[in-house]
């Protein structure tokens, strides 16, 4: 049907296209030659200069001479006596306009008003899914991956998850392997994990082995503000699922329209319900889907409703967490394959100094690294260019062009040196990675910890030491420079401190004066999963003082550890003045009044967290005070 209105289109239009044609040429032809007026053709015939004469119609063209001139004949002329009377050839012709032509052009307005009501139509109705009577056609496409296929063996670090899904493709391919055991094949598989940790790479990859058809979707295509378009489009998706069955359908953030009804998400939104409820009566109602798998990724379960998540609809949750460190050595060998590695690369070094890294984030680590390689002219890439993009990663690109005065840049120096003092000095806290006074990002200067391991739990102790060390930055400055003189740097470092003390005191249970109880939604005004609790006024006064103890506890002893190790404070400060970056080896060495590893890369070990040293380099000269940046004030900040 859509073929025949798409040629009526093409047809009418050609006609119309044909009419115009022949219309300009007809006019054209008949206006050839120079215009004159009819006295001076009757001037020219009485005077014997006119040899011949073509009367077409109203136009008359006569040779006078060698040129070639035309006029119009009035109406009431007798040009014919008069050219005979004179003795001049006369040729007479009929109108070029033939009949059907004639009949063309006075339809051409109605020819163009159907052409455009068709193409309108076809819009509409023909085009589907992007016309407007084709609101309720389900987006869903069909994924063919001739080019760019993902198979399982693209994904790694997440074993636990793609054996699951493997089973779900056996299901696919082998049937009667888990059915003569009277095994039903899972009607759905819930994708949980934090943002980039593969979940849509792991639906892909079932794309690439299954064989079965694939329709891919997101969540917000079926919300619509049309009322009813979403149950539309749900139930016009499983029509078109069950016509090519066995097949997988598979919906990317799904908690675009798998919110809790009735919770007050979205505003109450009745057509985002709707579209929830046929999902739900879709997916395990009175009708069967057989051979329909319906994969969906999200990473907000904790909004999802209920009824979407029990068995029959989703039979399987898969989680997807951020990988291990041989999840990120397996990640890093994945992306690592389209890329030259020069011989000095262990990807398990990399691996072990990038806890916390999820599988997007290792994908950026190795196509940073390739571009820095490529913008030096290397032929390979190498472990400098690794380390060099993870500290670009981790801390933000260097902003060396930026000017900062002597005074600015030796105060980020004493409050990067606070803050590692106390971080090597405490033994709970992360051993320290990497300082430097290079403004990165949006701070001035940075001190860089690495988790020798992967963290699994938060002691309470940690947090004590870790509540230290950040507030090592300002007890670093007030000692050097008086409390008068302390600047708005250590900003970043309040935060960070208060979004640690509240969560010991609000989530997890570390104070002996609040107790055991969650307050962190009641005190937020977070109406939840804890509707109607209230906190009262003592309660929340008493909540603020614990925060504020461990967070003045942990002034207290980084100020104490600063002064205690005052000349190595002060060492420390002089030499990230100096060197401007230092390593976590290279930090001790400074602090016990050596000079860092100047060129033997054998002796530099890997610092705590496993990555390697990149060893400082002296400046050759001191450099000049730089000019004022016109009024900045330093932010520097762990």
């Amino acid at each position: 049907m859509g073929n025949a209105r798409n040629m009526v289109f093409w047809v009418v239009l050609f006609l119309m296209v044909l009419a115009l044609f022949n219309l300009f040429s007809s006019q054209s032809g008949s206006a050839t030659g120079d215009q004159r007026s009819y006295s001076e053709f009757v001037q020219a015939v009485d005077s014997g200069q006119v040899s011949r004469v073509v009367i077409d119609g109203e136009n008359v063209r006569y040779s006078q001479g060698s040129s070639v001139y035309t006029t119009i004949k009035p109406q009431d002329a007798e040009i014919t006596t008069l050219l005979l009377d004179a003795n001049v050839p006369v040729e007479a012709r009929s109108q070029e306009t033939s009949v059907f032509q004639s009949f063309i052009v006075s339809l051409l307005p109605f020819l163009l008003l159907i052409g455009v009501w068709i193409y309108f139509m076809n819009r509409m109705q023909g085009g589907g899914k992007g016309g407007a009577m084709g609101f309720g056609k389900s987006r869903a496409k069909l994924l063919t991956e001739k080019h760019g296929r993902v198979t399982f063996d693209d994904v790694a670090g997440i074993d636990e998850a793609k054996e699951e899904l493997e089973e779900i493709v056996e299901f696919l391919r082998n049937p009667q392997k888990f059915s003569r055991l009277g095994g039903k094949i899972p009607k759905g598989a819930l994708l949980v994990g934090p943002p980039g940790t593969g979940k849509t790479l792991l639906a892909r990859a079932i794309a690439g082995e299954a064989g079965v058809p694939f329709f891919t979707i997101s969540g917000s295509d079926f919300v619509e503000m049309f009322v009813g378009v979403g149950a539309s489009r749900v139930r016009d998706m499983f029509e078109q699922a069950k016509k090519n069955a066995p097949c997988i359908v598979f919906i990317d953030e799904i908690d675009a329209v798998g919110r809790s009804r009735g919770a007050g998400y979205g505003g109450g939104n009745d057509e985002r319900e709707q579209t929830l409820n046929q999902l739900l009566v879709e997916m395990d109602g009175f009708e069967a889907n057989e051979g329909v798998i319906i994969v969906a990724a999200t990473n907000r379960r904790d909004v999802l409703d209920p009824a979407l998540l029990r068995p029959g609809r989703f039979d399987r949750q898969v989680t997807v967490p951020n990988p291990d460190i041989k999840g990120r050595e397996k990640i890093l060998g994945v992306h690592a394959r389209k890329i030259p590695l020069g011989p000095d690369v262990d990807l398990r070094i990399i691996a072990r100094g990038s806890p916390g890294f999820s599988g997007a984030d290792l994908a950026n680590l190795v196509n940073e690294a390739a571009l820095m390689a490529a913008r030096v002219g290397r032929r390979f890439v190498t472990m400098v260019d690794f380390e060099s993009a993870k500290d670009k990663v981790m801390m933000g690109a260097e902003r060396r062009s930026m000017v900062m005065t002597a005074e600015q840049k030796e105060m980020t120096a004493y409050h990067e040196a606070g803050h590692a003092i106390v971080g090597i000095s405490l033994p709970k806290c992360d051993p320290v990675y990497k300082a430097t006074i290079i403004p990165r990002g949006g701070a001035l200067g940075m001190v860089m910890s690495l988790p020798e391991m992967d963290r699994l739990n938060m002691f309470k102790d940690e947090c004590h030491q870790r509540l230290a060390m950040t507030m090592a930055g300002k007890a670093a400055e007030i000692i050097k420079y008086g409390e008068e003189q302390v600047s708005n740097g250590p900003a970043g470092d309040i935060q960070q401190a208060s979004q640690l003390a509240r969560a010991m005191v609000l989530r997890w249970g570390m104070s002996d004066k609040v107790g055991n109880i969650d307050y962190a939604e009641a005190h937020e005004g977070y109406q939840g999963n804890t509707a109607g609790l209230s906190v009262s006024a003592s309660t929340k006064e008493l909540i603020e003082e614990e925060v504020r103890g461990f967070i003045q506890t942990g002034y207290e002893r980084a100020r104490s550890i600063i002064l205690e190790k005052h000349d190595e404070f002060e060492r420390l400060a002089q030499g990230l003045l100096e060197y401007e970056t230092l390593t976590g080896e290279e930090i001790k060495r400074v602090m016990a009044g050596d000079p860092p590893n100047l060129g033997d890369d054998a002796d530099d070990t890997p610092p705590s967290g496993g990555t390697p040293s990149v060893t400082a380099v002296p400046k050759t000269k001191p450099k000049k005070p730089r000019a004022p940046d016109g009024g900045m004030e330093p932010e520097p900040s762990t």
